[in-house]
């Protein structure tokens, strides 16, 4: 739908290119003054990092009653217990106030009644001003501090960055409609499908990446955060809809600044290629796995998926996997509601497999309602199964060389075994070994494996010999883990 002058991009790109690498280089001092942080060009990112992260998406304004930044921050230590080892912030942009989102296809405009109107938030991912703060999670410094005090406890910070689409009264709707989809009567469109169709996204206004004008704009507004706030990355929403070659222009030069960590909302190969995109979604998976939670998939096409992404991806690719994130929680359900008893099996599967784990706000403390997407609501704040669960996990992945999942990952070995619905695999590196084993049915399973070796339950200690012809039992939906 959206033709790309590929000469006059990639030569304008080179150009700007030259242009920000002087400006870096003359004004480094006055950078690292604005940069409260930190100096950008420093940072916290490495392979080592990578390996052993645990991702936490952070739903700000959902995360406390206050709904902030200072809130937040008072438990960055608490997810360091967590294993969290990268923090992506949702949208913290002003949200347009033009053709907010009330719910379903109504807009806060059409409530006839004025007090009913102001509990309607509108969706973050409707920004207003890429170069502004929502003021309801704080100010320029309250962001400061927080990202300090995620450097400080060996944390990243990404933001999560809109863009395929901007807010109706974002300031480029007025100052460059040029930057914007047009449909034949000249008018701004909302995200259409390629017969034409919306998308549904009605409150929000389509950008056009025929522009060479809007790919630079779109590029110096994500330098702005690297340079001012000394950010580490960003979590790219619905990064598919983007052209590939936008990405390609875009991150090269941001990393011009610093090294960044940057997370594709998509699962398309290529845009991990090229030093691009360092993680992809791993949806596939997450589907799957809500499937044989329901009986309607089974051990034999998890064997398939992985099969499968061994052929799509390179073996330094990235993938992440999870059991709950916003969308999934407000528009079809929370953890419960998807894998019902199969919901610690599931989470112990993600942190296990070749890739980064994530863990969405609330989780910890057992969220067992869908949280708003256009009002405010709060997580639970206490302590209990759950929280417990994530930290043995993430202490796991922080800490043994056989759950590595970044760019040097263990490796994973099918092991063989007597029982269908038994998922046994090993993960390995540098002579230290872990075997999962799962049971993805609402039976006790007798299973025996085919390996051998002394070993002890990761949780309890408790040792376990393995031998070929030994029996073991799993009750309905359990799983264990086994490290030697």
């Amino acid at each position: 739908m959206k033709s790309l002058g590929t000469k006059t991009i990639h030569h304008l790109s080179g150009i700007f290119g030259l242009i920000i690498t002087a400006i870096l280089v003359s004004g480094c001092s006055t950078q690292s003054q604005t940069a409260q942080t930190g100096t950008p060009g420093k940072t916290l990112l490495n392979d080592s990092l990578l390996e052993t992260a645990v991702i936490y998406e952070a739903n700000i304004r959902q995360y406390s009653p206050q709904g902030t930044f200072r809130a937040f921050m008072r438990d960055i230590p608490v997810l360091k217990q967590l294993g969290v080892k990268i923090l992506w912030l949702m949208p913290i942009h002003p949200i347009s106030k033009e053709r907010r989102k009330a719910t379903g296809d109504l807009f806060v405009s059409q409530i006839p009644n004025p007090a009913q109107r102001q509990k309607y938030l509108g969706s973050p991912y409707a920004v207003a001003d890429y170069y502004a703060i929502n003021p309801n999670l704080g100010t320029e410094a309250d962001l400061h501090e927080l990202i300090r005090t995620a450097h400080q406890n060996g944390m990243l910070v990404i933001l999560d960055w809109v863009a395929n689409h901007t807010g109706w009264d974002n300031p480029w709707v007025k100052e460059h409609p040029e930057y914007y989809t047009h449909n034949a009567r000249g008018e701004i469109t909302d995200p259409l499908n390629p017969d034409g169709t919306s998308k549904g996204w009605k409150d929000v206004a389509d950008l056009n990446y025929d522009n060479p004008r809007l790919r630079n704009a779109m590029t110096d507004a994500m330098a702005y955060w690297v340079k001012k706030f000394d950010i580490d990355g960003f979590r790219c929403d619905v990064a598919g809809e983007v052209p590939v070659d936008f990405w390609r222009q875009a991150i090269h030069r941001l990393r011009r600044i610093k090294p960044l960590f940057m997370l594709a909302e998509a699962w398309e190969p290529e845009l991990l290629r090229d030093s691009l995109f360092d993680m992809c979604y791993g949806w596939e998976a997450h589907f799957l796995l809500a499937d044989m939670a329901k009986g309607r998939k089974t051990v034999e096409d998890w064997d398939n998926y992985i099969r499968k992404i061994d052929t799509l991806y390179e073996p330094d690719d990235m993938l992440m996997y999870f059991t709950s994130n916003h969308d999934e929680n407000s528009w079809k359900g929370t953890v419960y509601e998807t894998f019902g008893d199969a919901w610690e099996l599931a989470a112990a599967l993600t942190y296990t497999v070749k890739g980064m784990p994530l863990l969405y706000s609330g989780q910890e403390y057992g969220l067992a309602h869908r949280l708003k997407f256009f009002e405010k609501d709060s997580i639970p704040k206490k302590r209990g199964r759950e929280f417990e669960l994530y930290r043995k996990l993430g202490r796991l992945k922080n800490t043994y060389p056989a759950l590595h999942g970044g760019k040097h990952p263990a490796d994973y070995i099918r092991l063989g075994c007597t029982n269908p619905n038994i998922l046994v695999f090993e993960r390995k590196k540098g002579g230290k070994r872990l075997i999962f084993a799962g049971n993805f049915s609402g039976q006790t399973q007798t299973f025996r494996v085919q390996t051998t070796g002394k070993f002890h339950d990761a949780f309890t200690g408790q040792e376990i010999d393995f031998d070929p012809q030994m029996e073991i039992n799993l009750k309905p939906w359990n799983y264990r883990l086994w490290i030697q």
